[in-house]
């Protein structure tokens, strides 16, 4: 029976197998990414080689300290050396890491008691106190005693190691120096200071280091209420803090001071004009109230 004119025409669905890029998907962009990192690890390997031994020192701290904090060995670069960076939060850490240096020094139970380590504001001081017979300097002299010379070469090769900056004063006690007529107290602690630099500065220290050598004689005593006690003749080292860059206050919330802005000056008042002088009135001169004379006193 033949179909209607008007009958709808039917309804081809084709459907198309999944092609050659179903199967596997963007597993290629994986390939392709592995093969750009090892490039790229390749070529900073071949960078490397051909830098300086600085450099390659520099990264590999990095690698060991990726906080950016650094480790320094007495050099310019950061990272370098197994030493840690004393800022003035960690200056105990390094109190704490002198005095077990030097508690294995052989004769440090000799000298214990005249070495004192003190965290104050300037930073962190360690004081070779004298005793009545010389401990760390001979008598009136500023030749270092064994004692002296084995403690100041031990605190060199620790400090050498940090990047911090060093001062060094000299104290004596109120006692007149009864040595050479031209030489006292001021210049026995100015010697003294600047002999233990000489002998820390070959045993470790850093060129440039030690920043100030002061002598004091008996103006900072320490026993004013015993002026004239040993325990006055001293020696300091005094290991300062780093200071603290400006980024580093401004990432703590502590903006730096404005400096403050000049007051204007308000203006000048204009000049008052001449007033009309007035005649002076001449005022009467009272006459002397007349008085008897006098007779001469014999």
């Amino acid at each position: 029976m033949p179909e209607p004119e008007n009958a709808a025409a039917p309804v081809i669905i084709i459907k198309k197998k999944g092609g050659h890029g179903g199967h596997h998907g963007g597993a290629w962009k994986v390939a392709y990414a592995d093969f750009v990192t090892a490039m790229m690890a390749l070529f900073i390997v071949l960078w490397l080689l051909n830098t300086s031994q600085k450099v390659q020192k520099a990264v590999a701290s990095y690698f060991k300290d990726p906080s950016g904090v650094g480790k320094q060995m007495g050099s310019s670069l950061a990272g370098v050396g197994d030493a840690v960076t004393v800022a003035k939060d960690d200056m105990s850490k390094l109190k704490e890491k002198l005095e077990q240096a030097m508690k294995q020094m052989p004769k440090f139970a000799q000298m214990k008691d005249n070495v004192e380590l003190t965290i104050t504001s300037e930073g962190l001081r360690v004081e070779l106190i004298e005793s009545a017979k010389g401990m760390f300097f001979e008598s009136g002299n500023a030749r270092p005693t064994d004692n002296g010379n084995e403690l100041l070469v031990r605190l060199a090769q620790e400090l050498g190691k940090i990047p911090n900056t060093i001062l060094i004063e000299g104290h004596t006690d109120s006692t007149p120096y009864s040595g050479a007529r031209d030489y006292g107290n001021w210049e026995l602690s100015a010697d003294r200071s600047n002999s233990a630099r000489r002998l820390m500065e070959t045993s470790g220290l850093r060129e440039g280091q030690v920043k100030q050598v002061r002598g004091f004689a008996d103006q900072r005593l320490r026993m004013p209420s015993d002026p004239t006690n040993p325990a006055n003749r001293r020696v300091s080292v005094i290991v300062q803090y780093i200071p603290v860059p400006p980024a580093a206050e401004a990432e703590k919330g502590e903006k730096p001071a404005e400096p403050a802005k000049p007051t204007p000056m308000p203006p000048a008042k204009p000049a008052a004009a001449p007033s009309t002088p007035t005649p002076a009135t001449a005022t009467p001169i009272a006459k002397p109230a007349a008085t008897a004379p006098t007779k001469p006193q014999h």
